[in-house]
């Protein structure tokens, strides 16, 4: 049995960084991963480009049951201590859209950043290797399919059930109810939104469509790009407020949001009534879409042959579409995992758990989770800088 001072399940963005951190500091630390190759949801991010963070970072940008949780550990490593960090190992970047900043050749010259740090700070990393049980006594033991070891610090950085076929599971979850931790419900993140056949029936013609829209969900709205699929609505707008979204409940959509379509089809029909009512709509949102709400809506004719309460409705149409989800695609394209290990149960400032001394969780297993565009990224460097300092 190896003794190391630190054990840390999970070789994502989390557990590298954790590791990295305690390692420099001295620490003997093991890194466990049952995948062959550390940091998958990395490369698959962002297009391949991994969307490392976000210029934006706040703490309102992050969902908890527990908001002021992650206020700590965002402010004691921020975005600009990882931006120093990335342009330190060389990687050139761009800022995309909102803030959110991508490597501007592949998200691998991010995993070959940590996995350097790695080797060099002395990490153990135990690649295709099953974690078979732990147990706490004196300090921790874990069983896996390489042998056991042990270490008075235990760190669980597995993530959550989003992507499973990237191997995602619900490990660290049933970890932290053995060790006391109480759990906040989970579910998809960051997730495109489904309907009924019936819905389909009119958004699969519109399959492989996007506009600029913004989506509504009580108060809270986002103003981004809106994707028609074969299964109902993606694109970025749908993906954030899939997290406010609750079962059963509809959203409000504004198809375009930068014009005010009443006023302008009343311009229309003021200047150029003989003109189709379709073609009018359609100088403000793609040709497909303006046909079927004119169709939905039962208009015939030219813009001059509509009576004013029916552009309106039109218009209304537009620019307050309200939808009733029935569903998500689920944990299969969810980007994040919502819930998790209740932050009631752990210590801000370290990540170490309430109920088990030397127990620490970080990362996307712990109820936070960001805002799509780096946010849960820079989460994850945020949680395993903090918990790395502690170990």
């Amino acid at each position: 049995m190896k003794p190391y001072d630190v054990i840390i399940l999970g070789a994502g963005a989390a557990g590298m960084f954790c590791a990295i951190e305690a390692a420099r500091r001295g620490r003997r630390v093991a890194l466990i991963d049952h995948a062959k190759a550390p940091g998958e949801k990395i490369r698959i991010s962002g297009g391949g480009r991994c969307n490392f963070t976000n210029l934006d970072i706040r703490p309102e940008r992050f969902l908890s049951q527990n908001p002021r949780f992650a206020r700590s550990a965002l402010a004691r490593y921020t975005q600009h201590d990882f931006i120093a960090r990335v342009n330190a190992a060389g990687i050139a970047w761009h800022e995309k859209t909102l803030g959110q900043l991508f490597c501007d050749g592949s998200a691998r010259e991010i995993i070959a950043m940590l996995c350097k740090d790695m080797a060099e700070a002395g990490v153990d990393l135990m690649l295709a290797t099953r974690i078979e049980d732990v147990r706490h006594g004196d300090g921790f033991i874990v069983a896996t399919s390489a042998g056991e070891l042990h270490a008075p610090k235990l760190v669980v950085a597995t993530g959550g059930k989003s992507i499973p076929k990237m191997g995602a599971t619900g490990f660290g979850y049933q970890l932290a109810t053995r060790f006391g931790a109480e759990l906040i419900e989970t579910r998809p993140g960051l997730v495109p939104l489904t309907f009924t056949s019936e819905q389909l029936d009119e958004m699969k013609p519109l399959a492989g469509l996007s506009v600029s829209a913004s989506v509504r969900y009580g108060r809270i709205a986002f103003c981004e790009g809106l994707l028609f699929t074969h299964r109902g609505l993606s694109g970025p707008s749908i993906l954030q407020i899939s997290s406010y979204w609750q079962e059963g409940e509809a959203i409000e959509i504004d198809l375009a949001p930068d014009v005010e379509i009443a006023t302008a089809l009343a311009a229309e029909k003021q200047m150029r009534g003989r003109q189709g009512v379709s073609v009018a709509l359609g100088a403000h949102l793609p040709e497909k879409l303006a046909r079927q709400i004119v169709a939905r809506a039962g208009l015939v004719g030219n813009l001059a042959d509509q009576p004013k309460a029916k552009l309106q409705a039109l218009a209304q149409d537009v620019s307050a579409w309200r939808v009733r989800p029935v569903g998500t695609e689920g944990y299969r394209t969810a980007e994040v995992t919502l819930g998790g290990v209740d932050t009631r149960g752990l210590d801000a400032g370290t990540m170490e758990s309430r109920h088990v001394r030397g127990l620490h969780f970080i990362g996307e297993v712990v109820d936070v989770t960001g805002w799509l565009g780096g946010y849960n990224f820079q989460w994850a460097w945020s949680s395993g800088w903090v918990a790395g300092q502690a170990v």
